[in-house]
């Protein structure tokens, strides 16, 4: 029997896009909302527990093609490159979506505190779709709701947070759950060196130095990575590169060769090249959006 959604979708119509889930004030929640399909556009997301409240949205990730609706979740263990869009969405029943950042250090906690074996080295998964529950959806609405009440998210929402993250180590999910927490699994592996390739965006990537933050061989991480991301530690950071260049190009933080240069290209050409070859068109198209938003 599908659950019902009246209030998740009434809050996350109500809130998203407003000033009460401006950055900081529910850290980790994001809150979707879109009037018509979007187009599919490469970009790294995760860790995440992506909802889908009303519409549908699809996800492709290397082999893996993914179709989500009203009712059902993602889990993104590790940072992932995908083609994510909203596939079904109006004006009239817009898509809304729900997404919680999945961070380790609270899903470790979880499991210490419960006594659960946190050195779960069990096999690679990308990705998984579950069906919401009502379990799980009961302190999602509660933690939505802090945002008609902001004076108790500083004393309520980590909570309620913690309690989102126990019914997912409880459920199906759970040895993916299990496998973000603990800090000599593979995937939390690879995503140490995911963070620091976020962290260190234009430095040059050495592949002996990415294994090291990683804790293994060379070898052994060329292999997991790809595995898990589906693409090569180089073409990950030319994909985080590319997202940051289109966001700063679309706030007006600079030129076409400033933003280039910003996010570690040093030829121009090389940037424009890239940029066309990723997105569909020259960064110049981006940038002037900036301007007609001012005009």
């Amino acid at each position: 029997m599908p659950l019902p959604l009246d209030e998740l979708r009434d809050l996350i119509a109500r809130h998203a896009g407003s000033a009460t889930t401006a950055p900081g004030i529910l850290p980790g929640i994001v809150l979707g909302k879109e009037n018509a399909p979007t187009p599919p556009c490469p970009e790294i997301v995760g860790p995440m527990l992506s909802v889908v409240v009303q519409g549908s949205k699809r996800m492709a990730i290397g082999a893996q093609d993914l179709t989500y609706g009203a009712g059902q979740y993602a889990i993104l263990p590790v940072d992932l490159m995908l083609d994510a869009h909203v596939v079904s969405a109006s004006r009239e029943v817009p898509f809304l979506g729900f997404g919680l950042l999945l961070r380790p250090e609270p899903i470790a906690e979880l499991l210490l505190a419960a006594g659960t074996q946190v050195n779960d080295r069990t096999g690679v998964n990308r990705l998984s779709i579950g069906t919401l529950t009502q379990e799980l959806s009961d302190p999602i609405t509660r933690l939505l709701r802090l945002l008609d009440r902001p004076a108790d998210i500083p004393v309520l929402a980590r909570d309620i947070e913690r309690e989102v993250l126990w019914r997912l180590i409880c459920g199906p999910d759970g040895s993916l759950m299990r496998q973000l927490g603990a800090e000599d699994s593979h995937t939390a592996r690879i995503s140490r060196a995911t963070r620091w390739l976020r962290e260190h965006l234009t430095e040059v990537v050495r592949i002996d130095q990415l294994a090291s933050v990683a804790g293994m061989s060379v070898t052994s991480f060329h292999r997991h990575f790809r595995a898990i991301t589906s693409v090569s530690p180089i073409q990950y950071q030319k994909l985080l590169r590319l997202q940051a260049a289109r966001t700063r190009l679309i706030a007006g933080s600079g030129g076409v060769a400033e933003v280039g240069f910003s996010v570690g290209y040093e030829n121009p050409s090389q940037f424009s090249r890239e940029y066309h070859r990723m997105f569909g068109h020259a960064p110049g198209r981006d940038a002037a959006k900036k301007v007609l938003v001012d005009t």
